[in-house]
């Protein structure tokens, strides 16, 4: 649906879950192919879905001149798991650096799922099989090799092509709906927001769905999480327990039946996770649909604004670093109202 570094102009049509083609060795929902309208293999999944139209349609969104940034510190989480390396952030003297000049440079290095970020399609392949969105194999060779037409990989950098992400945001905010409701949850806890609860809150909120919007969900993970000290996040962090979106062929079937253009949340990885729980919507999101996941957004601020405002649509834009072949990293996401 993506050309020579256009938008198409419409919406595709594209079949409702429970008509969507077979995979061999994959579960029901599988959207490989669907999207391709040349023998060029589509690395875009559902951001076909943000057209020249809905763009156009979600300038409307801003009423108020507002914009509000969705992107957590880079050094947030202050411990990261063991084998996800923590924020690094050298500061260096140009006259130290044999310049006869005052000034600095910076060098910073992260894993990029420390904080704010994106997931693309070669992050987190089916489990099963090891195979990424439209049976791609994201390998060592490809990701560091040079990059043709013929070999693009379904990663971030691809993004820059087709101009980021630009669209109609809708954020359902659980957190503040539990709330208002009395209700006391944990974030740290494995709690599964259903489908239903996504269609109450909404009501809730007066919020109306429109194909090719980006979902956001506001969990409150990120809020409790910055308010622990040291040793409390290491705790919460290392549990791999924590509130989300509920890990089943529902969710996914009304995921993909609204036309969502992509997903995102305040937790670690829009679904809920638990001891007995497994990465779900990761396999039917990321590997069979082509849909972008962000995770550890800040959702804090938007979440006071939509509630104050009594809105809670808003133009978002998006755009990841432009590194080569990049798994994940910050979305550089701002709500603009």
């Amino acid at each position: 649906m993506f050309a020579n570094g256009y938008l198409n102009s419409t919406l595709p049509s594209v079949p409702e879950f429970d008509d969507l083609p077979s995979c061999a060795g994959l579960p029901q929902g599988c959207a490989w192919g669907v999207f391709e309208k040349s023998e060029v293999k589509d690395i875009y999944g559902t951001l076909n879905f943000l057209t020249q139209d809905v763009i156009l349609s979600a300038k409307q969104e801003i009423t108020e001149g507002i914009s509000i940034s969705l992107n957590w510190n880079l050094d947030g989480i202050k411990a990261p798991l063991p084998y996800r390396k923590d924020m690094g952030n050298t500061f260096i003297s140009l006259k130290d650096a044999g310049l006869c000049s005052f000034g600095w440079d910076q060098e910073i290095s992260f894993n990029t799922q420390i904080s704010s970020h994106w997931d693309s399609y070669c992050h987190y392949p089916h489990q099963g099989t090891g195979i990424a969105y439209n049976g791609v194999s994201c390998t060592r060779e490809q990701l560091e090799g040079t990059v043709t037409n013929s070999t693009r990989l379904p990663t971030l950098d691809q993004w820059q092509f087709r101009g980021g992400v630009v669209g109609r945001g809708v954020l359902l905010d659980y957190a503040r709906y539990v709330e208002s409701k009395g209700i006391q949850i944990s974030p740290f806890k494995y709690h599964s927001i259903t489908a239903q609860v996504l269609e109450e809150v909404a009501n809730f909120q007066g919020t109306e769905f429109r194909a090719g919007d980006i979902l956001v969900v506001r969990t409150g993970y990120i809020g409790a999480l910055s308010k622990q000290n040291a040793t409390e996040q290491i705790n919460a962090v290392m549990s791999m327990e924590y509130i989300g979106l509920e890990p089943s062929r529902n969710m996914a079937r009304w995921i993909w039946n609204h036309q969502f253009a992509a997903v995102a949340a305040d937790n670690p990885a829009v679904e809920a996770l638990g001891a007995n729980s497994t990465s779900t919507l990761h396999h039917w999101f990321l590997t069979m649909f082509g849909m972008p996941i962000g995770e550890l957004w800040d959702l804090d601020k938007l979440s006071e604004h939509c509630h104050k405002s009594g809105k809670y649509s808003f133009f978002l834009t998006s755009i990841p670093l432009n590194v080569p072949s990049m798994i994940a990293g910050p979305p550089n996401a701002l709500a603009i109202l």
